[in-house]
């Protein structure tokens, strides 16, 4: 079994759906001669022809048009954005044809497609390169979206996207596309959707987080356990629709919670979970819920990246914040 980094998790995915269904198809900006910007898609035009692995016109507008077009008559189209600030042209098409497909036709036609791109900052990239906009996509009625943060999760969660009825968006943390290698069969057994996943088992506090900030936020947990203190962390993965039940029962057991997201705080699916937690979980609660998040601004260039994002020594700092409180 091959070790494999979270990208290659992709590509492995990507070549297995196109095997097994010939319905599938690939599509996007370089992502067949040149295997795509981040080399996703390497190899898979060579293998499976330009017919199923195909190059369009640097036109965001018409790859989403066209997935639409090709979701509803019987295809399964994979469109990339080659970066997540290019997919804002495509919003029109997300929010008022492939999220409303099934409910405007009233069941007689669903949309079968599936929108990846890389996400986040913290690989020096200029501007419109850096956004995290998941809470923008997990708005939309009608819209899964998925985020990966490990090799296996890439592979099982996107086959999962890839097989569903509806749209998906699949958003791949790219600041940790090459951060680990992890074993993963291509044996085609996809991860389900709608639910977290618990990556280590705590009893002080609870840590939600997803996409890349898993890396910073297992990283917190190991220096907890340093100092005595059990951190439960928990990859929410499918970010809409979200698995609250299973972050409600860690809750019951840590009686604490912190929320670590890359985007900004404002409005963000950190608040969506701490609001959820408010609801049905304060009785369980035995401090407020914190949230870890950038900042309410632009993503700064490169040279102040790193500062926007938060840190183990922020993740550090609310944690000890909602230990305090007795």
């Amino acid at each position: 079994m091959a070790k494999i980094t979270l990208i290659e998790g992709v590509t492995l995915a990507l070549a297995r759906a196109l095997e097994e269904d010939s319905r599938v198809v690939v599509l996007g900006e370089d992502v067949g001669v040149n295997g795509g910007v981040f080399r996703a898609t390497a190899g898979l035009q060579q293998r499976f022809g330009d017919e199923r692995v195909i190059d369009t016109p640097l036109a965001e507008v018409m790859i989403a048009g066209m997935s639409v077009g090709m979701a509803t008559q019987g295809l399964k189209p994979v469109a990339e954005a080659q970066f997540c600030g290019f997919t804002m042209p495509m919003i029109d098409h997300l929010m008022c044809h492939a999220g409303r497909m099934r409910n405007r036709t009233r069941g007689r036609l669903s949309c079968p497609m599936v929108l990846r791109f890389p996400t986040g900052g913290g690989i020096h990239a200029p501007e419109h390169h850096s956004e995290s906009p998941e809470a923008l996509f997990a708005h939309m009625p009608g819209i899964r979206v998925v985020m990966p943060s490990s090799p296996s999760r890439a592979y099982g969660l996107l086959l999962a996207a890839i097989r569903d009825p509806d749209p998906v968006i699949y958003m791949e943390p790219k600041r940790i596309y090459r951060w680990q290698r992890e074993e993963v069969e291509d044996d085609g057994e996809e991860l389900p959707l709608d639910v977290c996943f618990t990556l280590r088992d705590g009893t002080d506090v609870t840590l939600v987080t997803w996409g890349a900030m898993v890396k910073e936020t297992l990283q917190a947990a190991d220096q907890l356990e340093q100092k005595g203190i059990s951190a439960e962390v928990i990859d929410v993965a499918t970010l809409s629709p979200i698995d609250m039940d299973t972050i409600i029962e860690s809750v019951e057991r840590t009686g604490r919670c912190v929320i670590i997201q890359e985007a900004p705080k404002h409005c963000g699916v950190a608040s969506e979970i701490a609001a959820n937690l408010a609801d049905t979980g304060i009785w369980n609660l035995h401090a407020p819920v914190k949230r870890v998040c950038g900042y309410d601004t632009v993503m700064p260039l490169y040279r102040n990246e790193m500062k926007y994002m938060p840190s183990v020594a922020r993740i550090l700092h609310a944690v000890n914040q909602v230990l305090e409180v007795s």
